[in-house]
């Protein structure tokens, strides 16, 4: 049996996928067998892709990539099991995250049943399950690494990302006090996730901006901690998603490692098993729902869903119907 998978044997732009016939996938022990319907294109699948920074060749492969499908995010249906699953039976909607394993880019995906992968909450669509994870675990890492919780004051930057429109939700779930940055198209867009102020960047200098902030987060790498350092309480934390340039972001973390007063933190994903379980609580209860962009794209054209990606202009997650 074979099935379509956006498959690139090399680094590069957006033409190094090119979508094939490659065969189905064998489940083994402990492993489960997805019918994908939907997938997300986001940074991740980018900077593998690109293998930018050159740091991410030490995971993927030195000179060409050792995965040879992408793909992070997924929603589908259980359609085979190995004899020992517990966890999971044929029919079953499921949604999760593969990043490492990857292979998310296809009709048919295969993953262990303790992967981080969870039941889809009755009530969540296809699109919004497949969309429910990438973004929104690094803004779980963020509100850990934070401490963000009840009363915690919070400026998110670049609130209408895939990062940046989990973090709204899920920071103002937890009791936080939320300002969110984002430019004037899409300002009723972040007020309707619940931050409680809105600042348009295209008409308001952000560093200009009275206040004071516990948590400044930066969900998309477009500024820098001196930028933001006047914004800060004075035991106040900058988090970073990205570098930033020339990687201010990364030198900053290491030298208020041992800070009483400002830190800067990178914060790594952690448990990514426990983080969907903790997003499928979030989806069910109703206190998130992924933000989704108008642009949608099926696998045969899903390098054109790349060339999006790259281009910067996405609002949310970019959904990647697999037929």
């Amino acid at each position: 049996m074979s099935m379509r998978a956006a498959v690139n044997t090399r680094y590069g732009g957006p033409e190094v996928v090119q979508v094939t016939d490659v065969p189905v996938p064998r489940v083994g022990e402990h492993e489960i067998r997805v019918r994908v319907r939907a997938t997300t294109v986001n940074r991740t699948d980018v900077a593998y892709r690109r293998a930018f920074p050159f740091v991410v060749r030490l995971f993927t492969g030195l000179t060409r990539p050792k995965r040879t499908i992408l793909g992070t995010e997924f929603a589908g249906e259980v359609e085979d099991v190995a004899p020992d699953v517990t966890r999971f039976a044929v029919g079953d909607r499921v949604f999760g995250y593969v990043e490492g394993p990857f292979g998310a880019h296809a009709q048919h995906l295969v993953v262990r049943e303790d992967a981080p992968v969870e039941k889809t909450p009755e009530g969540i669509d296809v699109p919004h399950a497949a969309a429910a994870t990438e973004g929104s675990h690094y803004a779980l890492a963020g509100m850990r690494a934070g401490h963000v919780g009840e009363g915690t004051r919070v400026l998110v930057y670049g609130a209408t990302g895939a990062i940046g429109s989990a973090a709204v939700q899920l920071m103002t779930a937890a009791g936080a006090t939320v300002t969110a940055v984002c430019g004037t198209a899409h300002v009723d867009l972040v007020a309707g996730l619940g931050a409680a102020r809105v600042i348009d960047y295209q008409t308001t200098d952000v560093a200009t901006v009275e206040g004071e902030f516990d948590v400044v987060f930066d969900a998309v790498g477009k500024t820098s901690y001196p930028a933001c350092r006047h914004l800060l309480s004075p035991t106040g934390m900058f988090l970073a998603t990205d570098f930033g340039p020339f990687p201010t972001n990364l030198g900053w973390a290491l030298i208020t490692l041992f800070s009483r007063g400002h830190t800067v933190k990178m914060p790594p994903p952690g448990d990514t098993r426990a983080a969907v379980a903790r997003l499928r609580e979030e989806l069910a209860a109703g206190r998130f729902l992924p933000v989704i962009d108008e642009r949608g794209f099926t696998l045969e054209d899903i390098a054109d869903a790349h060339r999006y990606v790259d281009s910067g202009q996405k609002i949310g997650n970019v959904v990647v119907d697999v037929p």
